[in-house]
């Protein structure tokens, strides 16, 4: 989690749903604002090749603070 006044991002954690995420963001005064999706490769060497072949995704929600 990165800290900010106004904004702060909230990492999908390892078993952990998108709901119960949501409601963690909640329980701490967030509202979300955002949602990011990025993928994690794993580098298979194949020979003099290099293959990049997707093996999760991390998901970030940016929150902004509920006034």
């Amino acid at each position: 989690m990165s800290m900010g006044k106004k904004k702060m991002q909230f990492e999908l954690q390892e078993n952990e749903s998108i709901e119960d995420c949501l409601n963690r963001m909640k329980k701490l005064g967030y509202t979300p604002v955002r949602r990011t999706e990025k993928p994690i490769f794993q580098e298979i060497k194949n020979g003099k090749e290099t293959i990049y072949e997707p093996v999760a995704r991390q998901i970030i929600f940016e929150g902004a603070l509920i006034e």
